[in-house]
């Protein structure tokens, strides 16, 4: 049995990261570009190549579970309660945060490690938040208000489908539910003949969801349990942003972890990526008005992303591989919130919410 120590997991972190980094933005593929297009535009080309990732990692993922090698339980999407009201409001203060910066957390990584310096700032404030709401002054509003409000799963269960599934008769559930939704997802892009001919974005959402994989591989499989805390996450842009912060200001050998690896592998993947296609060049704010608007939004994203337990991609992606509950809660809110960004920022009202631009 493989033993990575902190060392390994963080060297793996920053290898996937950089696989990620480096596709990602030669495809520019970003998860709010995708929902823009979907709402503004009816294109649901980038929406379908997220779901073409999710379907790998969902084959993947649930092929560990069953060999017995990861245990959902040991995720943290998959708890004894499903804390409702968190998730919904802070999916949907996410994607307005996101609307307002123009990308997710991942995506100002990669915007970070082409040049983009307005993403440096984004991701300060982002991790600050973030930490503030995990653990520091605004974590008693999240545990003492909203995360008081659940829905408690019966029997001991935990808060994935399958096991609910089984639990209620369906023995089979989690390989019927794998197999169909995996054919769905791919269907939806095989389908389309546009998308046949970007390898740039199929290469992207494929790297995506293996790298999904082998984030549980890492964190719920080979990490040595007693060097690290056992906690499986795969990826996920929220929380490690603010422990990075904290790891940098208070303990440094607290960045010895998968998560924290990964985000310095996106920016190194996204930088190399720049410099081959020659498109690396600094950027900074145009003016205070612009300032504004990201700092708002890395603040909404930062306490919202840990309200809702992920990003896009830690709930889009891994929680999705794992049939988590809040899967659906998430993407709906984020959805919305995004939607709200967008009439907000470039209809000045709200009126045409849900009329398509």
């Amino acid at each position: 049995m493989i033993a990575l120590s902190a060392w390994g997991a963080t060297l793996a972190g920053v290898a996937v990261g950089v696989a990620c980094g480096f596709t990602v933005r030669r495809a520019r593929l970003c998860s709010f570009g995708a929902v823009e297009d979907a709402w503004m535009g009816g294109d649901t080309r980038r929406l379908r190549i997220f779901g073409l990732a999710l379907a790998i990692a969902l084959i993947g993922t649930q092929t560990l579970i069953g060999l017995r090698l990861l245990d959902p339980a040991n995720s943290t999407y998959v708890q004894s309660a499903l804390p409702w009201l968190s998730i919904v409001v802070g999916s949907t203060l996410f994607g307005l945060g996101m609307a307002l910066v123009g990308t997710c957390g991942f995506g100002s990584l990669v915007r970070l490690g082409s040049g983009d310096l307005r993403s440096l700032i984004v991701m300060m404030v982002f991790g600050a938040v973030a930490y503030a709401t995990l653990r520091g002054m605004f974590a008693p509003i999240r545990i003492e208000m909203l995360e008081k409000v659940y829905w408690p799963l019966p029997g001991g269960l935990k808060g994935d489908l399958a096991g609910i599934l089984t639990y209620l008769g369906a023995p089979a559930a989690r390989t019927l539910l794998t197999a169909t939704g995996a054919l769905v997802l791919i269907a939806i892009v095989a389908v389309d003949p546009r998308l046949r001919r970007s390898p740039r974005l199929l290469l992207a959402g494929a790297t995506l969801g293996l790298a999904v994989v082998a984030g549980w591989w890492v964190t719920g499989v080979a990490v040595d349990a007693f060097e690290t805390v056992p906690r499986a996450q795969s990826l996920t842009f929220v929380s490690p942003v603010g422990r990075a912060l904290y790891g940098v200001l208070s303990a440094p050998s607290a960045l010895l972890e998968f998560g924290i690896g990964t985000l310095v592998g996106v920016t190194i993947g996204s930088f190399l990526s720049a410099l081959y296609d020659r498109e690396f060049r600094w950027e900074a704010f145009d003016d205070d008005r612009e300032m504004r608007r990201h700092l708002l939004g890395a603040v909404l994203m930062g306490g919202g992303g840990v309200l809702a337990g992920g990003c896009t991609i830690g709930q889009g992606i891994s929680a999705g591989s794992m049939l988590a509950l809040s899967w659906p809660l998430a993407i709906a809110g984020m959805m919305i919130g995004a939607r709200i960004g967008i009439a907000i920022l470039m209809e000045g009202s709200l009126r045409g919410l849900w009329q398509r631009g």
